[in-house]
């Protein structure tokens, strides 16, 4: 998982430390003593799925962190290098974050429930990511109702509802072609009224320039001013799932993010770039298909598994 991020990074570690030893005896390092590997290391964060400008980015903060710095014999370069990645990685994934699950678990009797609307295009794994977090907060003594608010695609309603049925939650559905807001209404009266803690809203993924969907889903949030509005994207897909991240936050408004698929990718630079695009959490990895194959994110364990700490 992430090799070729782990790979990019032990790389420039390991090469600035060769140059810096070679070329430098107590002396400062000079920007001409690193250009090359950054250089270097610019091309390969783009080709680990980091979007351009936040790789220029990190490159930079590199830089900036070791020119002028002074070395001795002894020091230990390549963990100088690292702590300047690190320090710059995690200042890009370190954002406020929030825990739906502890949060269901937290209202009170007569509270209304706690509404999420989850949103993403088609084939990122949405309904199967809702299902994980359904599966998550009844493990955590939280049943929540389900709602298939997504009336367009073909077989999205069955789709839920089987989930619902192996889990063992309550489902909400309407007709095929019928008002997504409305059937999202009906979960939460539903919720409110037998005292359920959570509704989880499922919605429409026709396609992420689909201004007729965005339209569709800034209705659902009007009608159901959810607590929160997060965002499936499939880590697979690089810089177009940045692009999404952008368009929905942009037209609807995103509160975190779910990524799925990270068990198969190879890459790793998805969750970099999405965070530093839309300044938005990172909520949980998806890393299986089996309902526990959810994990939450945590920016410090990721940074310390690319960087080797």
């Amino acid at each position: 998982m992430f090799d070729k991020l782990k790979k990019a990074f032990s790389k420039t570690a390991e090469s600035l430390k060769t140059r810096v030893a070679e070329r430098i005896a107590y002396r400062e390092i000079k920007e001409s003593d690193l250009q090359d590997t950054l250089d270097e290391l610019l091309m390969e964060l783009i080709e680990a799925d980091v979007a351009f400008d936040v790789a220029e980015e990190i490159v930079e903060h590199v830089k900036r962190s070791l020119v002028g710095r002074k070395i001795r014999r002894g020091d230990d370069i390549e963990r100088i290098v690292r702590e300047a990645l690190r320090s710059k990685l995690l200042e890009i994934l370190s954002v406020d974050s929030f825990d739906i699950v502890e949060e269901a678990k937290n209202r009170r009797s007569g509270e209304p429930p706690l509404v999420v609307v989850f949103l993403g295009v088609n084939g990122v794994g949405k309904t199967t990511t809702i299902a994980k977090i359904a599966y998550k907060m009844k493990k955590a003594g939280v049943t929540p109702v389900l709602a298939a608010a997504d009336t367009f695609r073909a077989g999205a309603q069955e789709q839920l509802e089987e989930h619902a049925r192996r889990i063992g939650v309550p489902i909400v559905k309407g007709r095929y072609g019928s008002d997504p807001a409305s059937v999202a209404h009906d979960a939460i009266s539903y919720a409110s009224s037998r005292g359920f803690k959570a509704v989880l809203v499922d919605t429409a993924g026709r396609m992420h320039v689909d201004y007729d969907l965005m339209g569709e889903l800034r209705k659902i949030v009007r009608v159901t001013k959810p607590d929160y509005k997060i965002l499936v994207v499939d880590s697979l897909t690089g810089n177009d799932a940045v692009e999404q991240a952008r368009l929905f936050n942009d037209n609807v408004g995103v509160d975190g993010v779910v990524l799925t698929k990270t068990d198969a990718d190879t890459k790793g630079g998805t969750a970099i770039s999405v965070t530093y695009a839309i300044r938005k959490p990172i909520l949980y990895i998806g890393v299986g298909q089996e309902y526990d194959d959810i994990e939450k994110f945590n920016p410090e364990k990721y940074v310390n598994m690319i960087l080797n700490f």
